[in-house]
């Protein structure tokens, strides 16, 4: 066997060993979820046909060709019983693009389609696309929402780091054909972490924003933003309000965001979203969770204190290393939750729950009440009922 085919033959059986590879769900969590031993995609889950040429004649050494660096920051949704994530897949050129990958069980077996997906582009040509978020709204559709990056047009000459971010609309019937709509027009200078509320608001499309000053820095603006539009083919909203805004010395002081789309719920809407801090070593991202108002989703009604997702071993390096960040989640009509959440911009995981967990997590958490004597007294509090308690029996 010749160098060629001794390589190709030994890449596709390991891929095929690692698509194939069972998940174990982990014993002893905190009761609110439920973590999985491996992540349920990877770089090393990228179709060798993306990466490798298959021709002896061009490529005798069966060299990679376009390398896959990272798999993260999926949208979710499932349609006829399979799960899938449309991931942001990123090339060893930083270019990022979307990939649909998909499951029968939701926590292992994924697989990516042959092809990614062709996402047309606008008048002004994106440089680079991610972080899709994926909701069925009650017109019909499925709608992608992601981040459309572009070179800042008045960036200094020689700044070739400072970039606008807005938010790309597309549409679908089937994850494979896309319609590429306009970009969210609104008054803020960089729009991230944009999601569609899946149901009409007044008989308008409703946003989840996140206005910010800067494609880093949250400057004046930041938290978790609420506009309507009447329209989604030429979205536009023309006013915002804050409805989860940033705190001082809490998980979410340097910026804040929508995660997916929430979840409806007998109880109110439930959302997850990240929240960033920063530390001595960078900025941290965390995932937090809050309800909202059924007929009115833009008034939260519980804001459980601190983190729901923190970054643990192995999760906590990769190329942006201490972050966990999702955009993606399946909430099934048996009450079972998948909470898809990437680490350190590398890799995805999954977290499962159930609808009525995550609720009592939501509802019965206290409040961050921001003062460390009010959090002293708060956990006196939880021990004194403990002891009352452990006494009467």
């Amino acid at each position: 066997m010749n160098l060629f085919e001794e390589r190709k033959q030994h890449l596709m059986e390991r891929y095929e060993q690692l698509i194939s590879r069972r998940n174990e769900r982990l014993p002893y969590g905190n009761g609110i979820y439920d973590r999985y031993r491996y992540p349920v995609l990877t770089a090393e889950h990228a179709p060798l046909i993306w990466k490798y040429d298959f021709n002896p004649e061009t490529n005798p050494y069966f060299m990679e060709r376009l390398g896959v660096n990272g798999v993260f920051n999926p949208g979710a949704i499932e349609l006829n019983g399979k799960f899938y994530l449309v991931a942001r897949v990123e090339g060893v050129d930083r270019k990022s693009f979307f990939a649909v990958a998909e499951s029968d069980n939701g926590v292992d077996g994924f697989r990516f389609w042959d092809r990614p997906i062709v996402m047309p582009e606008t008048e002004d040509p994106d440089v680079n696309v991610y972080d899709m978020r994926l909701v069925r709204h009650e017109d019909g559709w499925i709608y992608g929402l992601f981040c459309t990056e572009r070179k800042d047009p008045d960036a200094p000459r020689g700044d070739l780091s400072s970039a606008v971010a807005q938010c790309g609309i597309a549409r679908t019937k089937d994850l494979v054909a896309w319609e590429r709509l306009a970009d969210l027009k609104t008054k803020s200078p960089q729009q991230r972490n944009v999601v569609l509320h899946p149901e009409f608001v007044n008989g308008k499309y409703a946003f989840y924003t996140r206005p910010q000053d800067g494609f880093i820095d949250a400057g004046s603006g930041g938290g978790i933003g609420w506009g309507l539009s009447d329209s989604i083919e030429n979205a536009v909203i023309e006013e915002e309000i804050i409805v989860d805004d940033r705190k001082y010395h809490t998980i979410k002081e340097v910026k804040n965001g929508q995660g997916p789309a929430p979840i409806k719920t007998d109880k109110g809407w439930l959302h997850i979203a990240h929240g960033v801090r920063g530390t001595a070593a960078g900025l941290r991202y965390v995932l937090y969770a809050f309800l909202s108002d059924l007929k009115e989703p833009q008034r939260v009604t519980h804001r459980p204190g601190g983190h729901l997702i923190a970054p643990e071993g192995e999760e906590r390096v990769g190329d942006v290393s201490n972050v966990v960040f999702c955009n993606g989640v399946i909430a099934r009509d048996n009450g079972d939750v998948f909470i898809y959440y990437a680490s350190s911009d590398t890799r995805i995981h999954v977290a499962t729950s159930t609808v009525d967990r995550l609720l009592d997590y939501a509802i019965n958490t206290p409040e961050d009440p921001l003062r460390s004597y009010a959090c002293v007294q708060q956990r006196l509090s939880l021990v004194e009922r403990n002891e009352r308690f452990l006494a009467g029996q």
